[in-house]
């Protein structure tokens, strides 16, 4: 039985795997409608229950998507309405029902913690639709992205982060070490990666850069990646946080520093970080960006389930 928690966990093979699949089921979808069925059906009968501690939308609209897509089906509870919320039900009979019912569990959720705990009573794969500590599906689709528009590894690439450092930059700086590419980040002093996240690149030899300066970790990029700098629940004082960014911003002059065919990608939503002339602008991609996740969670879906070619 195989997790997907944490891109650290999971062999770079692996992963190279789950994009390879998504390639290959991406382009055989070409004729089809979106709730067609895959002609192999590899997941008929197979049931995902899903579960949100924190708001979602693309997260919970493509793994419906992708489970569907595969021949199974998908469930999805509210936390308010289990005992596990406010009925005193243990986190670990709470697991025992999951496994019986269901045939893999996704949860998206503020405490790495609980996913820790619900892995240790789960008798099923579970899947991190995110944490506090990273956003593994989403970034593994970002590379997907990445690759289907450059048409090249992402190994050959300058990547630049402008902004925070949250659970998506966690993913993005492990997914530097898992693939091999270049990674520089922008951002304000006090921003900068936890020391246990740059420990661990420097114990795997690699380096990341750190910049900052907005213009000198965009220079030579061939992508560039941002962020909300204020997310819903973040417990800071956000108007002190977005003035500490106020020189972050990714416009039009910050994009014609990076490559020319460079690109813009975002996992979304997004707020004051992005001018709309960039984030509607050609060099934008984060439509297509946001329908991959669908092709990528469903080659998870495979990797999880033992069915990945």
């Amino acid at each position: 039985m195989k997790h997907f928690i944490n891109l650290k966990d999971i062999p770079a093979l692996d992963l190279r795997k789950i994009i390879s699949e998504a390639k290959k089921r991406k382009k055989k979808r070409k004729n089809l409608n979106t709730l067609d069925v895959d002609e192999d059906s590899p997941l008929k009968g197979k049931l995902l229950i899903q579960m949100f501690e924190k708001p979602s939308l693309r997260t919970r609209l493509s793994f419906y998507l992708a489970i569907k897509q595969l021949g199974g089906e998908a469930l999805t509870l509210r936390t308010d309405e289990l005992h596990l919320a406010k009925g005193g039900e243990s986190l670990a009979d709470t697991a025992k029902i999951l496994s019986t019912y269901g045939n893999g569990f996704m949860l998206r959720t503020d405490s790495d913690k609980k996913i820790e705990e619900f892995k240790k009573y789960l008798d099923v794969p579970i899947i991190n639709g995110l944490s506090s500590s990273s956003h593994p599906t989403q970034v593994l689709s970002d590379i997907f992205t990445v690759e289907e528009i450059k048409k090249r590894p992402i190994s050959t690439m300058n990547i630049c982060w402008i902004g925070d450092s949250n659970n998506v930059l966690n993913s993005l700086v492990v997914a530097s070490v898992k693939f091999s590419f270049n990674l520089n980040i922008g951002c304000p002093k006090n921003y900068e990666p936890k020391k246990v996240i740059m420990d661990w690149v420097k114990k795997n030899k690699r380096k990341i850069n750190i910049f900052n300066n907005v213009k000198r970790a965009a220079i030579s990029a061939d992508v560039i990646f941002s962020d909300k700098v204020v997310s819903l629940n973040d417990k800071v004082n956000k108007t002190k946080k977005i003035k500490d960014f106020k020189n972050f911003k990714i416009n039009s002059k910050l994009m014609n520093i990076a490559k020319k065919d460079a690109i813009f990608l975002h996992c979304l939503p997004r707020g004051s970080e992005v001018s709309d002339g960039v984030f509607l602008g050609k060099q934008s991609k984060v439509w297509q960006q946001a329908l991959n996740r669908i092709y990528v969670q469903k080659s998870i879906l495979l990797y999880c389930f033992g069915k990945l070619r």
